[in-house]
């Protein structure tokens, strides 16, 4: 190793022997620098072999110099001479041969020259190591050949030989300069007396080459050179250096040349101002040569000088290096004049003198280094300050400038004392943040001055920080930290420590522990006790607060290794499955109790901290879920064993990341720009990143228009991947809700709150309408509708009045209000015609113009309306105005009509209605029953105008159907489907929900459109009910049937596996909780009771823990009885046991045998025990037996519930929107509770004719001659209402709004009229373009308005009665709606079997399933006086929507006897139109080769042609027994006959109809719909139905139920799609 040092760091070089050291594989150098600038070099040798031994030598370099060290390493081996190389020496100086040996031992080395044993003189020198020294070599002595010879053994010796050359080096005689003067001549010669030739000789000056030139030359010679100047200056000062130098050596010679120049100023002495006690500096320099000795001269005053003294330089005055007076502490007494004075003995001496005045800063004269306050007391810190007024005296804290008005905690006060400035800064109180340095700062214009205070608040000290070094089983080591002492010196300490279960009025204490110890033992512990302990600390101040309490408990040898095969998979967003195995079996120590997991976030920014999980042990293997995590984060998790003695180590951690999730929260800084008046600009910024919850994939952009009715635009959306977008297209000066949301690959995240933006105003659009009327002679009125685009604020309106034939160039213009949409034009001629147009005027400009109308003044004014027509929405409960504004002369008279399906009824003013004198009909507090077409009809003598309005009336929404989707232990996810929006569009959803047996509802908003939401947060195991309702613009709509869920969990249960009592004494009993399971909600308590057998009294003991309990003060040698429950959140688990404590020594104790004497004490109360026992057993059988059959019920209900939800799934129908045109075929509302659908017989229609309720049918009515504004032609039946024992009849109205807002249900409440009519039906005819007759339900609206027909669906409802108290008692239980329910499972299951679901187009639209009766179903009734059909509302709870085409007929022989209004009789043909479904194998058995039916798809077969097939040719007709339709086999013979009954439709010529067989009044049972009932009469297909009881199938094939049905005697009553 080498070490050197230097500046620069040197680099090192290594040699032997004199030669560079090769770098192989056997030598190797490196080199570093120690932190102190020490290089160090090391070489290293491998494998050393004899050629590595001699003379190492390590040379350090760097740009300054260089220095050597060499030693000599011998290596054995047979010596031998390395060859030398020759040796040049230079003559003067000292020269080292070396004798290159390698190899050891050896025994000596010599030098010879000329065969002389060297040395011979006192130059020559041998080292011990072989070296020679020449020193002060000489040429002629020293020069030739020397040998180095080496003795190797005692009598042989080698050698090698080595020759020295001497060279000498020149010598240059001395020279010095004269001295020398301004404009001298110089010459001065550099002469080389001896030295070997050749020699070169130069010139520097001051280290650089001079060169000829400039006044300087340079002659030299062989052995001389001279150096010459011709005129000497101040540039020529200097050192001058001559250089010889051969081959030995290069020498050198230098003198200084000196010019000698006179004194002159280079800065001059001026005025100046010093700062009392600053240094001031008086400014004088000079130059020359030789240098200007300088001279201070002080006269004080401020007068003129009397006489300069010397200045005495002393430590406050020197001069500086430049001549200028350095005065460090400027003092009062150095005012005065100054001379500066110069000379250097050239020429005469210069002076200079000026003026110092003395300025006093401002000088803090006296304040307190240190000071000491007390915590909570007034303090007071002074300072004193001098100077120059005026001063300022500023106080600061620290760093900090104190302000007593932000801080009213100081007050500063300060005076004048004289010539000094007192500043006083109070503390009221000092407080723990005072203990810093305080300064006062004293401030004028020529200075300030600082005192520092160091202010000490001394306070009791802090609680020192305890910790628990060691727990043993009666004793612990505890040691603490002490922080802040308050200031004050630790006088001592006191510890404190009690029984966790006691107060800290029992406490134990050890006090007045040394200051200067750190750690105690606390003794005489009671083992397997829980303790707290808290220790104070003293000061002289006073007592610190208690230490936090810690609690120490004793403990076993926990194990050893941790658990095995950790696993992690993620399973959702916020959870991760982990699974392990147990530890070795030799690691566990003990039986394995449970496991810690442990689990912390991996994520940037995440603490690090790990959470805490635990659970028991079931087995070798384990699994746990861990929930609630972040999304999309990654998770490190370690899981830990633990036995009753401790826990063990924790496995490795292992990571995994949960899955993608939506994002939690939206987009940030949302903002919108409207630009124009159709485009706006939406920006925004990404979401926190910690909320993404995934990989963001873009932007979602959701905007809709809001209207100035309260009606909302279509929503829409735009995708982007950028944070801006540009909305194009937008409608003009409209109000928009913009919401942007952020999605991930996991879906739409959560949306932003809604912004609102209005795009700008633009010009208007043409009015909507104009007309122009003349309204005499010489004036006409003209009117117009409002633009159906205003785009902006209406200003005014600009009429236009332009006469073609006048010669005017410029057409006439008038301006009106925005209010008023008419003008009467005056002063015109009469026969001429005028062109009319009106445009709107925003602030934008005025817009586009109306279209051009002609009109004339004429002598005669025909009625005519200047109002418009066309359509008015508006929310119910408000009042609306019809106007029906008109002109002519004379005054028309004005009517109202309103059409109602085939005619137009006449409106009656009453407090409903009213008519007002301009012809406005107002209409108050609409109902959705006031919609419909308003005719105003304006009268006079020269004619008649009519103007027909359209009013829509906006209800609440339906009810939404709710179900759940998905449970969890701490929720429950729910999806709904929404109802009938009301004509109005949906705003949002209220979800309400409570626990089961509470009626606390919690409400939630959702969005409009949510489909779905998750409730978060609830309890585990508990059962919820939920109700959710729809709002629009108009309100809240119905409530949703109440569902109830329960989320996942249940109550404790006690493993048998495990161990209860793990330890019994005399006296004590310890009883092991583990086996307690939770069931997956967590254990809140655990109650135990314990008593001894025989006594009444129990004992009660409570506990939170899971692991262990003890029992005692027990009784020794005596039996207990023990009974625990376990208690969550799902309810509570019972277990009982009975054990008995062991004898005083020991000893267990036989059971306890029953004494003689207490047998007839056990007798008597056995005797009275019995009856009572056997009385709750039966109340308990009775109740189970009752709750059985419920679950019964309800399992069947779910079930069905779940089939009806798989056929709902197959229809993708809106519910949001209204329906638009007819649909494809009849629906069939089925209503639970239980209902009935009844099809009087002749008795029931005469009553009703005779009541004058109803019109007959007959051919002559559906031949006759229609109203050409009327498409079809309708005739009603009515049926009155049978309330018998066995349940409610239906009822085909509702006092709830309608659902389409196109044709809404009239509604009345008038019970007379309700309790006659129950149910309507209606046969309607058609136009020749349809002249399918079909029979339809009561809730078809058929407008005559240009021959267009508005129907909302060909339809059967039927809902519950309520008409009478009767008829409210008779809801049905559950276990009806659940035969219904059974029913329908089996008629899709027997469906689907047959596969004629595929051909049958028969679905569930809509399912509302209730578990009881609705209490919200209600009635209403058919004003029949105005002819306004009545409309179901099918949305009812309990109710199931079927769509069928058409309804199937269930029995051939169930129609008989039924007489039904049937204009023609159908052909083989005819039947080709059937569904599959309706096509019978009987039918198909033999078909018609002649009559082939064509190839039709089963659902283009519209209820219309299966109408035709069904229709007769006669008007009425009897159904005689056996009777056989054409192209049908005959019925089965077990069929029987029913009773006729006949429907009689009397005509013009018609028979009277054959009087009724007499029947006993039959029981209700579900009727078929007339068209069902038609085909099944006529058609007569057996499809082998049964009838009667509710539990029938609705497609069951059996030919029973003919002979069944005419043992109830059912007569007419056929069983249809009605459901009983």
């Amino acid at each position: 190793m080498c070490a050197a040092k230097g500046a620069p760091p040197p680099t090192v070089t290594w040699a032997l022997d004199d030669e560079p050291i090769p770098r192989d594989s056997g030598h190797r150098s490196n080199q570093y620098t120690m932190s102190d600038g020490t290089t160090v070099s090391h070489m290293n040798v491998s494998s050393p072999q004899i050629k590595d031994g001699g003379v190492y030598r390590c040379t350090a370099r760097n740009s300054v110099g260089s220095a050597e060290y060499q030693a000599r390493i011998n290596v054995r081996g047979p010596p031998s001479i390395r060859a030398m190389k020759n040796i040049t020496a230079v003559a003067g100086r000292d020269t080292f041969i070396n004798c290159r040996v390698i190899g050891y031992p050896y025994y000596s080395i010599k030098w010879y020259k000329d065969s002389l044993l060297l040395p011979d003189n006192h130059r020559q020198v041998v080292f011990e190591n072989g070296t020679l020294k020449l020193m002060d070599v000489q040429k002629g002595m020293d020069e030739g050949e020397y040998l180095c010879s080496v003795l190797i053994q005692p009598q042989l010796s080698i050698s090698q030989s080595v020759h020295v050359t001497v060279k000498v080096p020149p010598l240059i005689q001395p020279f010095e300069f004269p001295p020398a003067s301004i404009g001298q001549l110089l010459y001065i010669p550099c002469v080389v007396s001896s030295g070997d030739m050749p020699i070169h000789i130069t010139w520097r000056k001051d280290g650089h080459v001079i060169l000829s030139g400039s006044g300087v030359t340079i002659e030299s010679k062989e052995f001389m050179s001279s150096l010459q100047i011709s005129s000497v200056s101040l540039k020529h000062n200097g050192n001058y250096t001559c250089i010889a130098s051969n081959d030995a050596a290069t020498v050198s010679r230098e003198r200084q040349l000196i010019v000698r120049v006179p004194p002159r100023f280079v800065v001059q002495p001026n005025n100046q101002d010093g700062i009392y006690g600053k240094a001031g500096v008086l400014n004088c320099s000079v130059d020359g040569y030789p240098p200007p000795k300088v001279m201070w001269k002080h006269a004080k005053g401020s007068g003129n000088p009397q006489q300069y003294h010397p200045i005495p330089l002393t430590g406050r005055i020197q001069i500086l290096p430049n001549s200028s007076l350095l005065i460090r502490h400027v003092l009062e007494e150095d005012i005065g004049y100054y001379l500066c004075q110069a000379s250097n003995g050239v020429g005469t001496d210069i002076s200079k003198s000026m003026f110092l005045t003395v300025k006093i800063p401002a000088m803090i004269t006296s304040h307190p280094n240190t000071t000491i306050a007390i915590k909570g007391q007034s303090k007071e810190l002074n300072c004193t300050a001098r100077g120059e007024r005026p001063i300022i005296i500023r106080w600061e804290k620290g760093d900090t400038v104190i302000d007593p008005d932000r801080n009213m905690r100081y007050a500063i006060a300060t005076k004048d004392n004289g010539d000094e400035v007192i500043s006083t800064l109070k503390l009221k109180p000092a407080d723990r943040g005072d203990s810093v340095f305080f300064s006062c700062h004293a401030i004028n214009s020529y200075g300030e001055d600082r005192g520092l205070i160091q202010l000490t608040v001394q306070e009791p000290p802090d609680p020192p920080e305890l910790e628990i070094r060691e727990v043993k089983a009666r004793s612990m080591n505890l040691r603490w930290t002490q922080r802040f002492d308050g200031n004050s010196i630790i006088t001592g300490f006191d510890i404190e420590y009690k029984n966790k279960s006691d107060s800290w009025d029992f406490k134990q204490s050890t006090r007045n522990i040394s200051p200067t110890i750190n750690q105690a033992n606390i003794v005489d512990l009671h083992p397997a006790s829980v303790y707290s302990i808290r220790m104070y600390s003293f000061n002289k101040i006073g007592r610190s607060e208690p230490s936090k309490e810690l609690t120490i408990s004793t403990e076993e040898a926990a194990p050893d290794g941790p658990p095995m095969d950790v696993t992690l998979q993620p399973i959702t967003s916020q959870s991760i499955q982990v699974t392990w195995k147990a530890p070795k079996k030799e690691l566990q120590n003990g039986v394995i109790r449970g496991y810690q997991i442990g689990y912390r976030e991996n994520s940037p920014g995440s603490n690090g901290q790990y959470s805490i999980v635990e659970m028991k042990a079931t087995g070798d293997s384990e699994v746990y879920t861990l929930d609630n995590l972040k999304k999309f984060a990654q998770y490190g998790v370690v899981v830990q064993a633990f036995n009753r003695a401790g826990t063990g180590p924790s496995s490795s951690e292992i990571n995994a990341t949960t899955l993608e999730d939506v994002p939690s929260q939206p987009p940030e800084n949302v903002r919108a720009i409207s630009i124009t008046s159709d485009v706006a600009v939406i920006s925004w910024s990404e979401p926190p990143r910690s909320t993404l919850n995934g990989v963001l994939k873009g932007y979602r952009v959701i905007f809709w228009s809001l209207y100035m009715d309260g009606e909302w635009g279509e929503m829409q959306n735009i995708t982007t991947t950028r944070e801006r977008v540009e909305l194009r297209g937008m409608e003009k000066f409209t109000n928009y809700s913009v919401q942007v949301l952020a999605y991930t690959q996991a879906g739409d995240g959560v949306r932003s709150s809604v912004l609102y933006i209005q795009t700008k105003e633009d010009i208007p659009g043409p009015p909507a309408g104009i007309k122009a009327v003349p309204s005499s002679a010489s004036s006409v009125v003209v009117s117009w509708l409002p633009p159906a685009k205003p785009n902006g604020i209406i200003r005014k309106y600009t009429i236009f009045c332009s006469s073609p034939g006048s010669g005017q160039p410029a057409p006439s213009e008038y301006e009106t209000s925005p209010d008023q949409l008419f003008y009467r034009i005056a002063h015109l001629n009469r026969g001429q015609q005028y062109l009319l147009w009106v445009a709107a005027v925003t602030s934008a400009g005025r817009g586009n113009i109306s279209e051009k109308v002609t009109i004339e003044p004429a002598g005669k004014a025909p009625a005519k309306i200047i109002s418009f027509g066309g359509t008015v929405t508006t929310p119910w409960m408000k009042d609306v105005r019809l106007p029906c504004n008109s002109v002519g002369e004379p005054v028309p008279a004005i009517k109202w009509t309103k059409d109602s399906e085939d005619s137009a009824i006449p409106v009656t003013v009453d407090g409903h209605r009213l008519i007002q004198a301009n012809g406005t009909l107002v209409l108050r507090s609409v109902k959705a029953e006031d919609s419909g077409y308003y005719t105003c009809t304006a009268t006079n003598t020269w004619g008649f105008d009519t103007i027909i309005i359209n009013l829509l009336v906006q209800v609440p929404p339906d009810q939404p159907r709710l179900t759940v989707s998905k449970t969890s232990a701490s929720s429950i996810t729910l999806a709904w489907i929404p109802g009938d929006n009301g004509g109005s569009s949906i705003r949002g959803f209220v979800l309400q929900y409570s626990v089961d047996n509470s009626e606390e509802w919690k409400d939630v908003f959702i969005s409009s459109s949510e489909r779905s939401f998750k409730l978060e947060s609830l309890k585990c195991g508990t059962w919820y009910k939920v109700k959710l309702a729809a709002k629009n613009s108009v309100g809240a709509g119905r409530i949703s049937e109440i569902i109830e869920a329960k989320t996942h969990g249940r109550e404790p249960s006690f493993s048998k596996d495990q161990h209860l009592f793990t330890h019994i004494n005399s006296t004590h009993a310890r009883l092991n909780l583990q086996g307690w399971s939770s069931g997956g909600c967590p254990i809140t308590a655990i109650v135990l009771e314990y008593r001894p057998k025989g006594n009444w009294v129990w004992q009660s003991l409570r506990t939170n823990s899971s692991s262990e309990v003890f029992l005692t003060e027990l009784r020794e040698a005596t039996w207990y009885e023990l009974r625990m429950k376990a208690c969550n959140s799902a309810g509570c688990g019972n277990e009982t046991a009975q054990f008995a404590t062991l004898d005083y020594d020991g000893s267990t104790i036989p059971p306890i045998k029953s004494a003689q004497g207490e047998g007839d004490d056990v007798k008597k109360l056995f005797t009275i025990a019995c009856p009572v026992i056997l009385a709750t057993l039966g109340v308990a059988l009775l109740f189970i037996i009752r709750k059985k059959r419920k679950e019964k019920r309800l399992k069947r209900l779910r079930d069905a519930k779940s089939l009806a939800e798989m056929l709902i799934s197959k229809n993708n129908r809106s519910f949001d929107t209204p329906v638009k045109g007819p649909p494809q075929g009849p629906r069939l509302h089925i209503d639970i509770p239980r209902v009935q659908l009844l099809i009087e017989d002749k008795e029931g229609i005469k009553q009703l004719g005779d009541d004058k309720a109803t019109i007959p049918v007959t051919d002559t009515e559906f031949s006759q001659a229609v109203n050409p504004q009327s498409f079809c032609t309708g005739v009603s039946l009515h049926h009155p209402a049978l309330i018998q024992n066995t349940g409610p009849l239906i009822d085909m109205s509702d006092i709830r709004p309608g659902t389409n807002p196109v044709s809404r249900k009239s509604v009345k409440s008038a019970h007379s009229t309700r309790n006659r009519y129950s149910s309507q039906w209606t046969l309607t005819k058609c136009q020749a373009s349809t002249p399918a007759r079909t029979l339809t339900s009561d809730w078809r609206t058929v407008g005559s308005q240009h021959g267009i027909t508005v129907t909302e669906s060909d339809s059967y409802s039927a809902s519950l009665s309520q008409d009478t108290d009767k008829g409210r008692n008779s809801m049905v239980s559950t276990e009806s709606a659940s035969s219904t329910y059974e029913e329908l499972a089996r008629a899709y299951e027997h469906a689907k079997l047959e596969e004629q679901l595929q051909h049958a187009k028969f679905e569930i639209t809509e399912c509302f399933i209730s578990d009881s009766s609705s209490d919200q179903m209600t009635t209403g009734t058919t004003d029949n006086a105005d002819s306004m059909t009545s409309m179901s509302t099918p949305s009812e709870p309990g109710i199931c929507r079927f769509t069928a085409s058409p309804p199937k007929p269930q029995d051939s022989e169930r129609g008989k006897g039924v007489a039904v209004p049937i204009p023609h009789r159908a052909s083989k043909s005819d039947y080709c139109n059937l569904p599959l479904y309706v096509k019978s194998e009987a039918f198909f058995r033999k078909p018609d080769a002649h009559e082939p039916c064509p190839v039709v798809p089963p659902r283009e077969a519209s209820i219309r042609n299966l109408a035709r097939a069904y229709h007769a040719q006669a008007r009425h007709m009897t159904l005689e027994p056996g009777a056989k339709p054409l192209g049908l086999p005959p019925p089965a013979s077990s069929a029987t006959t029913l009773p006729q009954r006949t429907l009689p439709m009397p005509g013009p010529a018609g028979p009277a109809p054959a009087p009724a067989a007499s029947a006993a009044p039959a029981p209700p049972v579900a009727a078929e719909p007339p068209v069902a009932a038609a085909a099944a009469a006529e058609a007569r297909v057996p499809t082998h139905s049964k009838v009667g009881g509710s539990r029938d199938s609705l497609l069951e094939m059996s030919t029973s139920g003919v002979g069944r049905s005419q043992k109830q005697g059912a007569g007419a009553y056929s069983k249809s799609y009605t459901l009983v």
